[in-house]
């Protein structure tokens, strides 16, 4: 594959899960790839490592989400030693979930502040360097259409932010020629809800399909709207979740 030779993107969270696989898919598309890690060096190593194996050029950043300066800092980075910035894929996340009466403003803080308004600074930066035919994707979850179990009110919340966030940055941004669109990921084997884990059977129940999907799955999409097959998909979201929220 070559459809994205001379393109330039971003992964954040590329280390481990969803974000190693688009990494990877998108260097195999021929992009140059950068990408972020907060604490898994070793991980970020490996990811790397396999890029570089297969022929790719790839670019490992160490910035926290949690940090408006280290998200803006990892865009500039990627634009000045890559060259320029065609895609970003705004990958980078993190979970909380349990009861209610447990949940903490700090926690809700976090989740705001790593899901949500990493994805707007992010976008931010990375416009001021995209001309026509940039690319703006980020990972959400199914669980903004769905939430089917109790405990999960802040991340469906945090989530649930992204379409509103997707569809203005669409309105913003589509007169110069970018696209940004919003993956739902569902119920996908990763080592923060593997496919063996306790609660794998009954979660399994859930998808129409009656399975979990993998990072592969979310991947192959991302890199379709990466390429020619995104160029008219702009302020939507696209559910990736076999029947998760059918």
């Amino acid at each position: 594959m070559s459809e994205l030779a001379g393109k330039v993107a971003l992964v954040t969270g590329g280390s481990r899960g969803i974000g190693a696989a688009i990494a990877r898919r998108l260097a195999l598309g021929g992009a140059a790839v950068a990408f972020t890690y907060v604490t898994a060096a070793d991980k970020a190593c490996a990811v790397a490592k396999q890029i570089d194996a297969d022929g790719g050029r790839v670019l490992v950043i160490r910035a926290d989400s949690a940090n408006p300066r280290a998200v803006v800092a990892a865009v500039e980075q990627t634009a000045a030693e890559l060259g320029r910035l065609d895609i970003l894929v705004n990958n980078a996340g993190v979970f909380t979930g349990g009861p209610l009466e447990e949940a903490t403003v700090d926690q809700a803080d976090q989740l705001w502040a790593v899901d949500v308004r990493a994805v707007f600074v992010a976008s931010q930066a990375a416009a001021r360097h995209m001309g026509e035919g940039g690319r703006i994707i980020t990972i959400g979850s199914a669980l903004a259409d769905r939430v089917p179990v109790p405990g999960m009110t802040l991340y469906a919340m945090a989530k649930s932010a992204l379409t509103g966030l997707t569809r203005g940055l669409a309105r913003d941004l589509g007169p110069r020629g970018i696209t940004v669109a919003l993956v739902h990921g569902g119920l996908i084997d990763t080592g923060m809800n593997p496919a063996d884990g306790p609660a794998a059977s009954f979660l399994s129940s859930i998808p129409a399909l009656g399975r979990y999907g993998t990072a592969e799955d979310i991947a192959a999409v991302v890199a379709h709207l990466a390429g020619e097959g995104g160029r008219y998909v702009t302020g939507t979201a696209i559910p990736v979740d076999g029947g998760f929220a059918a």
